[in-house]
């Protein structure tokens, strides 16, 4: 299987609910055999016999029980993201709530408990195996007390601040993993691009017209450096791309490259994907904001938990080296040329939409500033005019807005809370 094809597989396992059930499901034949073997080899017993009808009796309750667990947890778990879809964004369904491990955990507990009951069960027409009959009441206990969490652990899993939270957490994942050096130890003068001037051919996409999840850079390189030449990847991750669009444009030697390890250097998909993806989780993030600030739901509360989090990713991207779009070898020599999200595209990206939708809004007008005046007392000296930039015209909003001079000068107050907190400025660490 290709690399695209390979990450592509693995990127929809990562957010497939029924792959751990299926697996648990076909596990529970080969663990009643395991025990089946080992009961009838020990001959073990309770200390009282029971009969087979009672135990047959418990079973059957026992299937029943955990059947309707199995059934009632993907009844509310559908409806439950419906909902948290519908108010927050549909692009957190695949992104958080089913790569949730716990759901995905105690789902494959309930249909292990189903089917190795059930084999019990059968096995328990002549004779009981007791073995057999602890270990099923052991997993229809476990599956009670699963149910009860389940129902405590989504509930919190789908308020707002637990979303943008897990949200937060992969964006700064992601961006560590695709700009892993800090300002501090690789800020230097980026070398200067290669003169790459016509391109000496042009690889169009193949295949269906889809997204660009993921790049395999090492193959691009190593082909670029077989070649001897120059591999320009003309999108970004997460941009569509059409059948027949330009993807690829080879300078030098590279005219001559394998236009197959080419395209199976690029993972393709219907839809963004985090794991590559530098902006995706802010793009969900202010989606969710965004949402909140529309006058059908009005919810500027968990827009400022979005700011938060968007605060918290600009402080984590501000501190990092941002490539220079150009790939280099082990010699230094240019090899690729793959371009990434520069730090004024996160800050515009960041602002931009909800001080449009929201700063009409007293929350959102003093929690945007106080992150922007905080993130230019922290960061270096380099990320500033693009912050600085936002202040401007979050000012010149608030002055199209003819607010009272009382209100004007309420909404242009720094706020960590949004609105109710202590005024003062604050250095973050």
């Amino acid at each position: 299987m290709k690399w695209g094809q390979l990450y592509a597989v693995r990127s929809y396992l990562r957010s497939a609910l029924w792959v751990i059930p299926v697996a648990a499901y076909l596990a529970s034949f080969i663990v009643i055999r395991i025990l089946s073997a080992i009961d009838d080899a020990l001959g073990w017993s309770w200390y009282w016999t029971m009969e087979i009808s009672v135990v047959q009796n418990v079973l059957q309750g026992m299937v029943a029980a955990t059947g309707t667990f199995l059934v009632f947890a993907f009844s509310s778990l559908l409806v439950a993201i419906q909902v948290a879809s519908a108010q927050l964004s549909p692009r957190i369904i695949a992104t958080t709530l089913l790569r949730d491990r716990n759901i995905r955990l105690i789902v494959a507990l309930f249909v292990l408990t189903v089917s190795f009951d059930l084999g019990t069960l059968v096995r328990s027409q002549t004779h009981v195996p007791y073995l057999l009959l602890t270990v099923a009441i052991v997993f229809a206990g476990s599956s009670t007390v699963a149910f009860v969490y389940l129902i405590d652990h989504a509930a919190r899993l789908l308020r707002p601040v637990s979303i943008v939270w897990r949200l937060g957490e992969a964006g700064i994942e992601v961006v560590e993993q695709v700009y892993p050096h800090k300002i501090a130890s690789a800020d230097r003068p980026s070398r200067p691009r290669p003169d790459l001037s016509v391109p000496m051919r042009t690889v169009v996409h193949n295949g269906v017209s889809a997204i660009v999840l993921a790049v395999d850079l090492d193959t691009l390189v190593a082909e670029a450096e077989r070649t001897g030449g120059v591999i320009e990847f003309t999108h970004q991750i997460g941009d569509f791309v059409s059948v027949g669009e330009p993807i690829f444009l080879l300078y030098g030697g590279a005219a001559s490259a394998d236009d197959d390890v080419l395209q199976a250097a690029i993972a393709m998909g219907p839809e963004r994907t985090i794991e590559q993806d530098a902006t995706f989780a802010f793009r969900i993030i202010v989606d969710i904001a965004i949402k909140a600030l529309s006058k059908a739901i009005n919810d500027p509360t968990t827009a400022v938990l979005a700011i938060d989090q968007l605060h918290r990713l600009l402080r984590a991207v501000g501190r990092r080296h941002l490539h220079d779009d150009v790939v280099r070898d082990t010699t230094g020599n240019a090899r690729l040329v793959f371009r990434t999200p520069d730090w004024k595209d996160f800050v515009q990206l960041a602002c931009r939409e909800i001080r449009l939708y929201g700063v009409e809004n007293y929350q959102i007008s003093r929690r945007m500033r106080a992150m922007l005046e905080n993130l230019m007392q922290i960061l270096p000296e380099t990320r500033c005019a693009a912050l600085q930039k936002e202040l401007e015209l979050l000012d010149h909003a608030l002055e199209r807005l003819n607010l009272q001079p009382d209100d004007l000068d309420l909404a242009r107050v720094s706020d960590f809370q949004g609105l109710g907190g202590a005024t003062r400025k604050r250095l973050a660490s």
